[in-house]
């Protein structure tokens, strides 16, 4: 918690000598002091261990990040998360972020992620877009598993067609149930939401007990009323002098 009047940049260069360690740590205390703002402290500390060619590199790999073979979405992501905290200023906006890790994508997950976006991706914020992928992910991490491994003796050459057929269709049989499940926690989780966002209590007739009218369009309270203005019609006809 800042104390009260002091400047966040104060604070900041207070706190900074506590989250380095080994090299980083001998560069700080080796620094002249004319060293007195954040604005040169930050900017020493980016060029000194991110230099322009490593920001570069860095910046390449985001955009040009791929789905392994066999790498499920949650190590996926997890990849990608990390890749982009390596270089905190790649200066890449989120909506570009989103869709370098959506490119990325096996055509599998990828449809599977527009399935549970309830269209394309793409057509979603970038925040709303993040928080799908981070709920998949999480679920694939959950109830997910890998495909079958394939062994030495399986990939050798001259191995008979019969076993990796067979092989191949066991890790797509894996796949299937793995995203079926998945978008069925997903149907289930949107469906409970729906519900408690529509949940109301239900209108009830307060004299019939009724739940498809209020209790002022009741049909038995309209009967009532009009059976007692046609009463007080009789009896004004009944009582009216006559004229003279």
């Amino acid at each position: 918690m800042r104390p009260q009047g002091v400047p966040e940049d104060h604070v900041k260069m207070k706190a900074f000598p506590f989250s380095l360690d080994g090299v980083a740590k001998d560069w700080l205390y080796f620094l002249p002091a004319t060293i007195t703002t954040w604005n040169q402290m930050k900017r020493l500390f980016l060029e000194k261990f991110f230099p322009a060619s490593r920001t570069a590199a860095i910046r390449k790999e985001i955009c040009g990040i791929r789905q392994l073979n066999g790498e499920t979405l949650y190590e996926y992501w997890e990849r990608f998360n990390k890749l982009c905290a390596t270089c905190p200023q790649h200066q890449i906006s989120e909506q570009l972020l989103i869709q370098y890790f959506y490119e990325g994508l096996t055509l599998m997950d990828r449809n599977m992620i527009d399935a549970a976006s309830g269209g394309a991706l793409m057509d979603k914020t970038p925040n709303a877009a993040r928080q799908l992928i981070s709920n998949m992910a999480a679920n694939t991490q959950q109830f997910g598993f890998r495909g079958a491994v394939k062994g030495v003796n399986e990939m050798a050459i001259g191995a008979g067609s019969s076993s990796v057929c067979g092989v191949d269709n066991q890790r797509l049989e894996n796949k299937i149930n793995e995203l079926t499940t998945m978008v069925r926690h997903l149907a289930i989780e949107q469906k409970q939401q729906a519900n408690a966002a529509s949940e109301c209590p239900a209108t009830v007739c307060g004299i019939c007990s009724s739940e498809e009218h209020y209790t002022h369009s009741c049909p038995t309270l309209q009967e009532t009323d009009a059976n007692v203005s046609g009463i007080y019609t009789n009896q004004q006809q009944q009582y009216r002098l006559p004229q003279q």
